[in-house]
């Protein structure tokens, strides 16, 4: 028996996804913004000659949303 058609997708769907998807780039986006400008701070708090801790938070922000990205689209 040959497997069935898709589903068309409706416009519910369709909304349904656009509103996940984009959450979630808004979540990426904020904590890398917000671990970069944590690390902005601590360098300026520290009066650092170099960024160390901006590219340090603005790294491990990175990672932390990609592992965010992965566990929220694998469910």
């Amino acid at each position: 028996m040959p497997p069935a058609p898709p589903k068309p997708e409706t416009p519910a769907d369709q909304a349904s996804n656009l509103a996940k998807y984009s959450g979630i780039a808004f979540t990426m986006l904020a904590i890398i913004g917000l671990s970069t400008w944590v690390g902005t701070w601590l360098d300026a708090h520290f009066h650092n000659k170099t960024p160390w801790y901006t590219v340090g938070l603005m790294l491990l922000g990175l990672f932390v949303a990609l592992y965010h990205v992965i566990r929220s689209l694998t469910k």
